[in-house]
């Protein structure tokens, strides 16, 4: 192989070129995370039953539920919590590598079966089946540092004039938003209502009766008479907007004429969908988002986006209104980054330093300091093929593999210049001659490094990723060093 190289010096130099631009273009399209994908693709399934009892969820949405989704493929355990408040959660596990879109997808089907056996409430409130996340890259928060604004008014803000925008932003999975919608509440008054013999199914009945959105047709349609000239779009009133309205829809008629309104047995206020949040920001009214990536998403570009888009929105946010970042955990994959790429300009400055004064040729240096980034930049084209992502795990093995590819380039100078310098012979006869001599033992420690690293990547599970992602690392480093280091 060696001999191949030295009568085609022009080709070894394209196939460097190759190594590198593949690097590269990875490089940019690899996705960059804090650590790697380790934790089995989870499933959260959730349900709402108002006013319902833990026990009575547990009983009337948890079994049916569970039992339509245990066993879907590639599950391995799933958990489910009731609570009080009436909310159900349903958290899935799967096997390790499980695709999570496919695993959301199948869940999902089971889920939708069963629509029709579960309570009228729970349905009209949604049965939502979504991708699990634990993983928050970055979380802020809106906040009114004089109290102007209440959380609910400040979590609304955010819904309209944020979230949106950000989830547009390339790589973002979801978004929490820890805080409530605006609601109509209705206190109903229990001495009032057993005074007048109402029950809460007939205050529920009569708001679900009387706020709806009706289609009132149309005026003058065909088929008309000759003499109809105009025809009309009706429009009547929907739903319920306002307080005063709510309190005026009528509960029932009374025998004398008279009417039995909500504001007779209820306190109409608008409030808050639910009180389970409560956020602070240095002690005042906040509320606070989380963004989730995608699993191939680029954390530091997408998180840059989002910035953009939460800078942007801030420019016009009213009065007494900001916004604070309470984690960002791009900053470690960034100082990751920085360190590695500082690793790699001590290594060839001291590389530079070493070969130059033990050689004292220029061009010896040069071939030197040229091996070492593209066999750690063409890594990266392996990353992609195996399917890594850039990540801490990733970069620490990089940095250790800085230390090894040195090398292998400097045994082969060092071989050549010897031959050159006390054998007197010319630069092709030397290099043929040390090639000779030295491609054996650069082989053999390529191979006995790769003996070293490649079996661990065999372990399974969690553990098993990590070992795998930061053993191929430095096994890949090392055969592209001793590729280039025989080849340039």
């Amino acid at each position: 192989m060696a001999k191949f190289f030295i009568e085609r010096p022009v080709f070894a130099i394209v196939l460097s070129i190759i190594i590198t631009l593949a690097g590269l273009i990875a490089a940019f399209n690899l996705p960059i995370a804090r650590y790697p994908q380790i934790t089995p693709p989870q499933i959260n399934v959730n349900a709402t039953y108002q006013g319902a009892n833990a026990e009575v969820v547990e009983q009337t949405v948890a079994q049916v539920v569970e039992q339509q989704v245990n066993g879907v493929e590639g599950m391995v355990s799933m958990q489910s919590t009731s609570s009080d408040s009436g909310t159900y959660a349903l958290n899935v596990k799967f096997e390790l590598g499980k695709d999570a879109d496919t695993a959301s997808v199948q869940t999902q089907n089971r889920v939708s079966q069963i629509n029709a056996a579960l309570p009228d409430s729970v349905t009209a409130s949604g049965v939502t089946t979504q991708k699990a996340t634990s993983d928050m890259s970055y979380v802020f928060s809106l906040w009114s540092p004089k109290g102007t604004y209440d959380s609910t008014f400040l979590k609304n803000y955010g819904s309209i004039y944020i979230v949106e925008d950000i989830k547009r932003v390339k790589g973002v999975g979801s978004v929490s938003e820890f805080g409530a919608d605006f609601a109509m509440r209705i206190w109903l008054q229990p001495d009032k209502m057993a005074r007048l013999k109402l029950t809460p199914a007939d205050v529920y009945n009569a708001i679900q009766a009387q706020n709806i959105q009706a289609p009132a047709g149309t005026i003058g349609k065909m088929p008309a008479p000759p003499s109809q000239e105009f025809q009309y779009a009706a429009q009547v009133k929907g739903r319920l907007t306002e307080q005063t309205e709510f309190e005026n829809i009528i509960i029932r008629a009374q025998s004398d004429g008279s009417f039995i309104r909500l504001k007779d047995v209820a306190k109409v206020e608008l409030g808050a969908r639910d009180y389970n949040f409560s956020t602070t920001t240095e002690g005042q009214n906040a509320v606070a988002f989380a963004i989730m990536l995608t699993s191939d998403a680029n954390a530091l570009e997408t998180i840059n986006g989002v910035r953009e888009v939460i800078e942007k929105a801030s420019r016009q946010f009213p009065a007494d209104m900001e916004y604070k970042t309470l984690v960002d955990n791009t900053k470690f994959v960034q100082e990751s980054m920085d360190e590695v790429v500082k690793t790699l300009v001590e290594a060839l400055l001291l590389v530079l330093l070493v070969v130059f004064i033990f050689l004292q040729n220029w061009r010896a240096t040069l071939i030197t300091m040229l091996a070492i980034p593209v066999s750690l930049v063409g890594t990266f084209g392996a990353f992609l093929a195996l399917g890594f992502s850039i990540n801490t795990l990733t970069l620490f093995a990089m940095v250790l593999a800085i230390g090894l590819v040195v090398d292998d380039a400097i045994v082969v100078i060092e071989a050549v210049e010897y031959h050159m310098r006390y054998s007197g012979l010319k630069p092709r006869e030397a290099t043929e001659k040390a090639m000779s001599e030295v491609s054996g033992p650069v082989i053999a420690i390529a191979f006995v490094l790769a003996a070293v690293f490649i079996p661990v990547a065999f372990l399974g599970g969690m553990v098993g990723v990590l070992y795998k992602q930061f053993a191929l690392t430095v096994a890949v480093s090392m055969g592209l060093s001793a590729i280039v280091a025989l080849s340039l």
